[in-house]
């Protein structure tokens, strides 16, 4: 597996950046959707969620740009091919087609901005659900006091409950899929 930086910065010259200013938002994001497939095919992996921002550097010649990149651990990663391949021993999320790499032991999915997993979803608490990894590849659904509660395999839990590969969750409107790894210990 190659581990590639997972945090960018794009310097721009103040003139450059005033005119993206309008769709920063797309730009950014079409950038980030461009990047996580290129690491899909050349079968990088990230350790934490991709992020992309501009900022103004008057040092940078009008008309170019430069970049920083760094590695930054989250506890949730983009999936790309190559960890569905060799996960490595972390379970995988998948929500709407878009699968996450659970790279930490405990992950909080929910519509709060502190989320490790954010969700815009009216029926999502802002701490919803917490997954917690353990050592013995066992994934731990735990409920966290959600207003509209948490749905295992259809089952709505009031305790602690371990998942099982291709388990289906439903939180809100929500659905999401568990995928395991074979064996092996969770590393970190």
């Amino acid at each position: 597996r190659t581990l590639a930086p997972n945090v960018y910065t794009i310097y721009l010259h103040s003139q450059d950046y005033d005119r993206f200013d309008s769709w920063q938002d797309t730009l950014l994001d079409e950038l980030q959707r461009v990047l996580t497939e290129h690491a899909d095919k050349q079968r990088y992996m990230f350790v934490g969620g991709v992020s992309i921002e501009l900022a103004r550097d008057d040092e940078v010649r009008t008309g170019r740009f430069e970049t920083e990149s760094r590695t930054e651990r989250g506890s949730v990663a983009p999936a790309t091919g190559a960890a569905q391949a060799g996960a490595g021993g972390s379970p995988i999320i998948e929500i709407d087609g878009q699968q996450y790499l659970l790279t930490g032991p405990v992950t909080v999915i929910g519509r709060g901005g502190d989320a490790d997993i954010i969700l815009e979803d009216t029926g999502v608490s802002r701490h919803h659900l917490e997954l917690r990894a353990e050592a013995d590849s066992t994934l731990i659904a735990t409920d966290l006091g959600s207003t509209n509660g948490t749905f295992v395999d259809g089952e709505r839990i009031r305790t602690p409950v371990a998942l099982h590969d291709r388990s289906l969750l439903k939180i809100g409107r929500t659905r999401l899929t568990v995928l395991l790894p074979a064996a092996g210990p969770v590393s970190w």
